[in-house]
């Protein structure tokens, strides 16, 4: 009898565990949701095949911030994409890997990418789920094996537990890895910022503000198209004779793209710095003085850069004021993408 009590409270206790753990991991206010804002297109991505819960959410959130993705189990998804600079690297040119290894490249900001119809500055990924791939098993990133990393979660005394919850089963797979990693990566969803709020009427730009605004829609906007501000082209934007990086040219092998990279979206720009694909310029005064007066010409370089009139002073100075009404300070404060270790 005494031994039957034991087995009792000991089964009480781990069911008593279990449902607080529970409770702890899938908390939220309200059912995660894909929302488009007024005014956008649909999203390129397709949901209908990675159906979005909030169980698969937060499986793929506490996967973006795992180190386990990494070689030496140090490296996160977050590591380099950091919410509070929109999901970017500030202040840092080119990431460092696994043991210190720096990259070739800046990691850009994450935002919006469900609408995007392809990844990286060269357009190399073109599915949101095939997207982690790529750093996941660069030598100068994470430097893993998807096997290697399936292997680790699948040894892990939570991960079972959480891809039963998303996914139905205890047995982890790469293709459920990454479409939970879709559900987060997807829900990055930022249309919160002050010129957002101006667009519905909700608020009012300075004059410097307007003069600005006016400025991007004359100088700026065919590249930086509304809402996403990238048109998601290739572009060769003016930096190099020369190209030690060839860019989408090292995808298609295309001579016509040596030297050029994907617009990059322009939301939240004022806190992604540095920019360009090797984080060259450190401020977006030095962007906008590379547009003014330091463009190098090539065989490839954007007919669209060979008209830019100089800015004055003060018109990059308006512009600046107002390339800082696309910061969205819901975003890069909104719960739902932090750290949940």
């Amino acid at each position: 009898m005494k031994k039957t009590r034991t087995l009792f409270f000991v089964a009480v206790s781990v069911l008593l565990f279990s449902c607080k753990k529970d409770t702890t991991i899938t908390k939220f206010p309200e059912e995660i949701q894909f929302v488009i804002p007024p005014g956008w297109a649909s999203a390129h991505y397709d949901f209908s095949t990675n159906k979005l819960t909030t169980n698969g959410f937060i499986l793929g959130r506490k996967l973006f911030y795992e180190t386990k993705l990494s070689q030496n189990n140090a490296i996160s998804c977050g590591s380099c994409h950091q919410q509070q600079f929109a999901f970017s690297n500030q202040y840092h040119a080119l990431s460092a890997g696994v043991n210190g290894v720096l990259g070739t490249r800046n990691a850009p900001a994450l935002s919006n990418l469900a609408w995007q119809t392809n990844f990286m500055w060269d357009g190399g990924i073109t599915n949101l789920e095939v997207m982690p791939l790529a750093p996941l098993t660069n030598h100068f990133e994470m430097n893993e094996t998807i096997n290697n990393v399936v292997n680790k979660l699948q040894n892990d005394a939570t991960y079972p537990y959480l891809f039963n919850n998303a996914f139905g089963t205890t047995t982890i797979s790469s293709q459920l890895l990454l479409k939970a990693l879709a559900q987060f990566m997807g829900m990055l969803v930022s249309s919160g910022s002050k010129y957002d709020k101006y667009e519905k009427g909700e608020t009012s730009f300075s004059t410097n503000e307007m003069n600005g605004l006016n400025l991007f829609t004359q100088k700026c906007a065919t590249c930086h198209t509304t809402p996403l501000f990238t048109n998601l082209q290739f572009m060769n934007f003016g930096l190099d004779s020369l190209f030690n990086d060839p860019g989408r040219a090292g995808i298609t092998g295309a001579a016509s793209d040596s030297g050029t990279f994907k617009v990059p979206s322009l939301r939240n720009v004022a806190l992604s710095s540095p920019y360009m694909h090797d984080g060259r310029f450190a401020t977006l005064a030095d962007v906008l003085e590379h547009y003014s007066t330091g463009i190098v010409h090539s065989s490839t370089l954007s007919p669209l850069l060979n008209t830019i009139a100089p800015l004055t002073s003060m018109e990059k100075q308006d512009l600046i004021l107002f390339l800082n009404t696309l910061t969205d300070s819901t975003f890069i404060t909104d719960a739902r993408f932090k750290n949940p270790n």
